[in-house]
């Protein structure tokens, strides 16, 4: 056992990258190696990169020092995103040995020779016109929940968006081999699956750019909430115009799904949204939110929204502000626009200065902290079920409500991975919510 090689692994950006370091993690374990905190020493050590937000392009560096601070004469390997849209960039930064691109990271372990530091980084990527297949993944062990991967790549044209570039075209997992993942996690004794991808509404496109969808979203959202041993399936961000009402219904009444949307957004302002190539206006999206409230009052809606984008005047802005502020929403996710090389927005004139980015980002910000805490206040005197997280916080344990209510209690062990009815009472001074016990005993 001593001779034993540790890996460690960090990843930044979305859902999907966690469940693709999971299956990587795993490929390693079958190779006979140990997985440990990316604190700790390793012989090698894997960045999943990200190319949304200029931090994450950012934060490379800094975590590349790290884990030289943990052993600097570990082997570094970079995959993911960035690494398929910049292999040469980050081959450059020192102390990078290996990086791979979006069909070579799921074979990472192929690539290990010896361990040995190299003086450049190694390059292995494709043109990404050659990432059709799929590899499905899921994470486990990092939480009480699950995210497992359906679709990956996407055959949007948004003109900000680099993802395409990173990720291929979209293709989708096959409703037997998702079944079979739930299954799989259900058996680990894991509560809840987030259902994750680039563009999951999209799901059911085949492999090697076959357009002919085999099963539809909702298919696959029927045939999930069957999976026994499963309490709870959460649908993570789905593109607006993709958002039936058979879903929305399917949800409201459904067995194990959660009355909860992350609804990408963008902008509130017609004139951008088609600037943006979104394939949809406002009026949809105040449908879509407008029909879930009717069937599921207590729903919980999550916005994404970008500010700064070239052509964003402070009329186009402030029409975003107030649409946003009229609409039952509970909570935004804010993106400041950031210029992304090989994007049609790039090139667009009327670039908003990065001071007034900063400053509707703020304004932003501010909004949804007054979003949430006005749902947050919605909900206190109603009966819920919290799913209890696994970490110590200040002695304190966390928690969320089906319908994605932040909650707070004292530390007990005996509360980890465990469903509880509450009744929740009052918001704490942390924005937290605390909350009555109904049913003491874990909700099998």
């Amino acid at each position: 056992m001593a001779d034993r090689k540790k890996v460690a692994f960090y990843t930044l950006g979305c859902k999907l990258n966690f469940s693709e370091t999971s299956t990587i993690a795993r490929s390693f374990k079958d190779e006979g190696f140990d997985r440990v905190d990316f604190s700790e020493e390793a012989d090698i050590y894997v960045i999943n990169t990200c190319s949304v937000t200029d931090n994450a392009d950012k934060r490379f560096k800094t975590i590349v020092k790290q884990a030289q601070k943990a052993n600097e004469k570990a082997f570094v390997a970079a995959v993911g995103c960035y690494a398929q849209l910049k292999p040469e960039e980050l081959a450059a930064v020192d102390g990078v040995d290996l990086v791979l691109g979006a069909t070579e990271k799921f074979k990472i372990t192929d690539y290990l020779n010896d361990l040995s530091k190299n003086d450049f980084g190694e390059v292995h990527s494709c043109e990404i016109s050659e990432a059709d297949f799929y590899v499905g993944s899921y994470s486990i062990g990092d939480r009480t929940r699950a995210f497992l991967k359906v679709q990956d790549g996407c055959d949007y044209k948004c003109t900000y968006c680099t993802i395409p570039l990173a990720r291929g075209i979209s293709r989708s997992d096959t409703l037997e081999n998702v079944l079979k993942n739930a299954k799989e996690i259900s058996e680990k004794g894991i509560r809840e699956i987030v259902l994750t991808g680039v563009n999951i509404g999209d799901y059911g496109k085949g492999e090697f750019g076959n357009k002919k969808h085999e099963h539809t979203f909702f298919e696959l959202v029927q045939a999930l909430d069957k999976v026994e041993g499963i309490e709870r399936l959460r649908i993570s961000s789905i593109e607006p115009n993709l958002l039936k009402n058979e879903t929305i219904d399917f949800v409201a009444d459904s067995r194990t799904f959660v009355p909860h949307f992350h609804i990408p957004l963008q902008s509130g302002n017609n004139t951008i949204l088609k600037l943006m190539r979104r394939r949809y206006l406002r009026e949809l999206y105040t449908d879509r939110v407008n029909r879930i409230k009717e069937v599921m009052p207590h729903a919980c809606i999550g916005v994404d929204v970008i500010v700064g984008f070239p052509g964003e005047t402070d009329e186009y802005f402030l029409d975003t502000y107030n649409f946003l502020n009229e609409l039952d929403i509970s909570y935004l996710h804010v993106f400041t626009y950031s210029e992304r090389d090989n994007t049609l927005a790039a090139e667009m004139e009327e670039v908003v200065p990065k001071n007034v980015r900063a400053k509707r980002s703020k304004m932003l910000r501010g909004l949804s902290a007054k979003k949430r805490r006005a749902f947050y206040e919605s909900q206190i005197g109603t009966r819920r079920t919290v799913l209890f997280e696994g970490e110590n916080k200040e002695g304190y344990i966390h928690g969320f409500t089906e319908n994605y209510v932040k909650v707070k209690a004292p530390w007990n062990p005996e509360l980890v991975n465990t469903l509880h009815q509450v009744e929740l009472t009052k918001i704490d001074e942390d924005g937290l919510v605390r909350f009555d016990f109904i049913e003491e005993k874990a909700i099998a």
